[in-house]
């Protein structure tokens, strides 16, 4: 949510900002209410300096003793204007604030302005490409093979976008999530909790989620309850309508939860394998922190996110995202995208967001210092998301005789040098 006071007050400035994320402003409701606000406004200003003045005059004839009562009743009405004229001021401010909450994050003057993902800028890189001397295969191909990855069952208990991991594949999936949870709190700083999945509209709305993008979630029918789309909603939502102490801040959580999200407009977008599912697990880093020290707090859990990867051997590259492709309610981000042999290509594995105040504001999330008090700012990003930092894994590490070498970091968990073709399922 944007500052309400400076939001109405800086229409057209706002309107130039936010075209470089191409979006085109229409600036006539906006102003059609505020210019109403004002006059109603106006008009219980006036109203007031009528009722102080009928209130004058009628302790005056008070005091003469002459009979008030017609001035009396006059004040009355005066009255009741007045507290119609500020019911219409409330409102209006709500439907100002409602028109304001679909409104996406103004982009920090850092981010490179572009219109797609075209223009998003590579920041660094690491990590070399394997070489393989034989035709790399992709985790859809290599995984049914290896007998730990199934979608026709998944299909058959579900439907499409849904999958099962036989044997040593849910152990690895388990230990990406273990050994994510161990860095981050043992090395990383961050504090571990384990949230609720199910979530109420106020979560929603709080992280930006809700009104704007419902249809990419899922809803429990006759409950207000979301599956949650990344345990950011849960975690955030934590410290709603709370006041945070600004010298314990920054706060780092780390929470491994999974994810359920309808995908909608991505049809025919990744529809094989597990880049993108209808559910999936993901271990997500999230902050709360003063507004002067959390642009160094965004760069450091991008850091812990890239952490992981480099740890698990596997080559990346970070960008920044331009204006025209960046999240509703972020305003800078970091995409960390891994290279994946099978697909010839890089992609994101973690997306590591800086909201400013802008979610703090809609969820009442405050800090305090001495007599002062702001909104919080927050952030968050992938720590990472499981299923493709499993598929990275499995495409990576592959062999030429169909089996993968499981990274020397996660074999402590997965009591495993090498995963080979399980026994076929009876």
């Amino acid at each position: 949510m944007h500052d309400f006071s400076y939001f109405r007050n800086n229409l057209d400035a706002i309107a130039e900002r936010l075209a470089t994320r191409g979006l085109t402003l229409d600036l006539t409701q906006f102003r059609d209410l505020d210019s109403r606000r004002r006059s109603a406004l106006t008009e219980t200003e006036s109203l007031r300096a009528q009722r102080n003045s009928e209130s004058m005059e009628i302790s005056k004839l008070k005091k003469a003793g002459a009979d008030t009562a017609g001035q009396q009743a006059k004040v009355r009405g005066i009255g009741d204007s007045i507290s119609q004229l500020e019911e219409q001021v409330k409102l209006l401010d709500e439907e100002f604030r409602s028109l304001m909450a679909g409104i996406p994050n103004l982009p920090h003057e850092s981010v490179p302005v572009g219109k797609s993902a075209e223009d998003n800028v590579e920041v660094r890189r690491h990590g070399t490409a394997p070489v393989f001397d034989f035709a790399p295969k992709a985790h859809w191909d290599l995984g049914p093979e290896l007998g730990i990855l199934d979608f026709e069952r998944a299909a058959k208990v579900t439907g499409a976008r849904f999958a099962v991991y036989w044997g040593v594949g849910a152990r690895l999936e388990r230990a990406l999530i273990n050994f994510m949870l161990d860095v981050h709190t043992r090395e990383h700083g961050y504090t571990e909790v384990l949230p609720p999945f199910l979530i109420n509209s106020a979560s929603m709305y709080g992280t930006g989620q809700l009104p704007k993008f419902a249809a990419d979630s899922f809803k429990c029918e006759n409950f207000d309850f979301w599956l949650a789309p990344t345990a950011e909603v849960p975690v955030t939502n934590l410290f709603r309508d709370e006041t945070l102490d600004a010298e314990k801040l920054p706060i780092c959580l780390c929470a491994y939860t999974p994810c359920f999200r309808s995908e909608a407009g991505s049809y025919g977008k990744d529809v094989r394998g597990i880049i993108r599912q209808h559910q999936f697990q993901k271990v997500e880093l999230v902050k709360f922190t003063r507004p002067e020290q959390s642009f160094d707090e965004l760069e450091k859990l991008t850091a812990d996110a890239e952490d992981i990867l480099k740890r698990l051997g596997l080559a990346f590259r970070t960008i920044v995202l331009c204006t025209g492709d960046m999240g509703f309610a972020s305003a800078k981000t970091y995409d960390i995208e891994v290279w994946l042999p099978g697909q010839n290509d890089f992609r994101e594995i973690s997306s590591c967001s800086h909201f400013e105040a802008f979610q703090a504001r809609r969820a009442g999330i405050r800090c305090k210092s001495g007599k002062k008090t702001d909104p919080a700012h927050t952030l968050n990003g992938s720590g990472l998301a499981v299923g493709r930092t499993w598929v990275a894994i499995v495409e990576n590490y592959q062999q030429k005789d169909g089996s993968v070498v499981v990274p020397e970091v996660l074999r402590p968990y997965l009591n495993a040098e090498r995963i080979t073709p399980q026994a076929e399922l009876k």
